[in-house]
């Protein structure tokens, strides 16, 4: 299945003006790669391109994550621009279990939510069942330096079904703030 790039219908509650981009792909070894290319050369390309680095490293973790954690056939990478800051979700069809907020671990593996939760604004995990299919998103907002949402809230596009106590949790933003939601 080839890659398709076309953005989704707004959401109500998103701030204006905002730029909405989405990558679909194939579950494969190689979809970390494509996703980080992807958020890269957007965000070089936009008004964040100092936020470019760090997307691509996020973006590459939980792309990767879900590689090697779920079965789902599909990746779907939303990336949404606003003057403010840059949040992406990455979605799966995968049946398994939402992400638990890091730990330190001791291991090899491990610490692509580490990465993510140094790096995010704020991160956080949901699921949606819709009819026979599940999904579940992984998102995170990057905010420049000096600039910094409140801790209470997450991205303008999280998804209204986004439980408490599943992963959501914000990390700690250019001012060093963090609090678990």
């Amino acid at each position: 299945m080839p890659a398709v790039i076309a953005p989704p219908a707004p959401f109500a509650n998103a701030p204006r003006p905002f730029e909405r981009y989405q990558l679909v792909m194939p579950n494969s070894p190689t979809a970390a790669k494509i996703a980080r290319d992807f958020v890269g050369t957007l965000l070089r390309t936009g008004a964040h391109a100092a936020l470019a680095d760090d997307a691509r490293l996020c973006v590459s973790e939980v792309v990767a994550n879900v590689y090697c954690h779920t079965r789902s056939r599909l990746v779907r990478v939303e990336v949404t621009v606003d003057g403010d800051q840059v949040a992406i979700h990455v979605t799966d069809d995968g049946p398994g279990p939402l992400p638990d907020p890091p730990e330190r671990p001791e291991g090899e593996g491990g610490r692509g939510l580490l990465v993510v939760d140094g790096l995010a604004t704020s991160w956080g995990s949901s699921t949606r069942q819709v009819n026979t299919r599940r999904t579940n998103t992984v998102w995170f907002v990057l905010t420049p330096p000096g600039r910094d949402t409140e801790p209470d809230t997450g991205p303008a596009t999280a998804a209204p079904d986004a439980r408490p106590g599943t992963g959501a949790r914000s990390g700690s933003g250019p001012t060093g703030r963090r609090s678990h939601r």
